[in-house]
């Protein structure tokens, strides 16, 4: 009975998630059309629209003022969480998905859990002196990668996009790329800023005040703890093992929604306080600045991208659910690919210029953690480093008393920043698996860092 009970409640997801993904691809067929890439659809028109008079209520009733038709792409949705909100990692997509996908990632309306945050009037700009990589144009032919960027000692080196019959058809300077989970180092970012201004006491302080803590695991721990994802909670969330968590959907529900389904009056019990990354610390460390700054939050928020990294395109910021006290923020961002480069370089010169963030970067770095990986097999290469430290990859094989930081992603989003060479890499990627989309991390990611251009 509960076998058939199970395969019914399977039945019944995977085709209500069937008709989503349907009614994504129809919006999807609507972009392609308004956006003028024609030559990826079939255009149907329903033989009344030729018949009505333009804008009575028949036109509008046949849907006569919308797309009519369907794309003439093959596109697979192929993934075993059913909901195929990302490309499986084991799966070898082709050009068709992919280009389904990156509208998923990087076009479509997120506006229910994505706001925007307006850009700085006084954008920061790049000086540029531009070189040729053939080994990384080669790459981009066969590869996920969307976009590249270079930068050593204050100037652009390597700029390149997707080939346009690849991807890049698709791109400009201001396709938003959806972070992954490159969000988590920006809000060890934000955090820096929210205890420099005052807000939070320190990384060694707890999150005891925040009432949504009590009775769980996490209360009377320290934030460096959250920071470097040792808190213990291995037993309710293990992302290696089974790709999701033991804690559900947890990043489509606010704070309060997930503490009171996992932790609420329940016998919950601490681990051992080794490294498990996962993105449900990332979420109590971003609400629990929101807690502390309040109404302020805006305005730590443009303090930041607003003022320092003077981000020249909006950024969309994620949240779960309306309620604010219910903790609903979520570390995600979405934004352009000069934005992450100033974003970075907005690290790099407070490292190097010993500000207050500049201290706190260098404390995380301090106090980094082993992730010991005889334990955590299955991080993908491009996140594949010995230590990890304040929602930070560190210490890369290869890069052997270099103070790097690394910021990675679903997909293969990866940013490396050389805080004491000035050398940083952007790379933006759709999709990375260990077969036919796995890019060369030491060609692409090490050895920029390492050597210089």
């Amino acid at each position: 009975m509960k076998r058939t009970l199970t395969i019914l409640v399977f039945s019944i997801l995977a085709t209500s998630n069937l008709f989503a993904e349907d009614f994504k691809i129809r919006i999807f067929d609507e972009w392609l059309f308004k956006n003028g890439y024609h030559q990826y659809l079939n255009l149907e028109q329903n033989p009344i629209c030729k018949e009505e008079p333009k804008y009575s209520n028949n036109w509008y009733y046949n849907n006569c003022d919308k797309f009519q038709g369907s794309n003439n792409l093959n596109i697979k949705i192929n993934n075993k969480e059913l909901s195929g909100t990302n490309i499986a990692y084991h799966s070898n997509p082709n050009r068709d998905t992919l280009i389904y996908y990156l509208w998923k990632y990087s076009y479509r309306d997120r506006s229910s859990h994505l706001k925007e945050f307006k850009p700085s009037n006084n954008p920061y700009d790049f000086k540029f002196n531009l070189i040729e990589d053939k080994y990384l144009k080669k790459q981009m032919k066969t590869k996920g990668i969307l976009s590249y960027l270079y930068y050593q000692d204050g100037q652009v080196l390597i700029d390149e996009f997707s080939p346009k019959e690849r991807l890049g058809e698709f791109l400009n300077n201001e396709t938003k790329f959806y972070s992954m989970s490159m969000g988590k180092s920006v809000t060890s970012y934000i955090l820096g800023h929210a205890i420099c201004e005052g807000y939070i006491e320190g990384v060694d302080a707890t999150m005891n005040d925040w009432p949504q803590l009590q009775n769980s695991i996490y209360y009377n721990q320290k934030i460096i703890n959250f920071l470097n994802m040792n808190t213990g909670d291995q037993r309710y969330i293990d992302e290696f093992e089974d790709g999701t968590s033991k804690l559900g959907a947890y990043e489509d529900r606010d704070i309060q929604t997930t503490m009171l389904l996992h932790f609420r009056n329940k016998d919950t019990k601490k681990s051992k306080e080794i490294y498990n990354y996962n993105g449900f610390v990332t979420q109590l460390i971003l609400n629990y600045i929101k807690f502390k700054t309040g109404e302020d939050y805006n305005k730590l928020y443009t303090k930041i991208f607003n003022d320092k990294v003077k981000i020249k395109n909006s950024i969309l910021y994620g949240y779960t659910g309306q309620r604010e006290e219910n903790g609903n923020g979520h570390p995600n961002i979405s934004a352009t690919r000069f934005d992450y480069l100033r974003i970075a370089k907005a690290m790099m010169d407070d490292y190097q210029n010993d500000t207050c963030v500049g201290k706190y970067l260098k404390e995380i770095h301090k106090r980094r953690i082993p992730k010991k990986y005889n334990e955590n097999k299955g991080e993908p290469e491009y996140n594949r480093t010995k230590s990890y430290g304040g929602q930070f990859h560190m210490d890369y094989p290869g890069l052997k008393n270099k103070v790097v930081f690394g910021m990675g992603g679903y997909g293969g989003q990866a940013i490396l920043i050389d805080m004491e060479n000035s050398r940083i890499v952007v790379l933006n990627s759709l999709h990375y698996n260990n077969g036919q989309y796995k890019y060369s991390v030491k060609k692409l990611l090490i050895d920029p860092i390492k050597n210089g251009k």
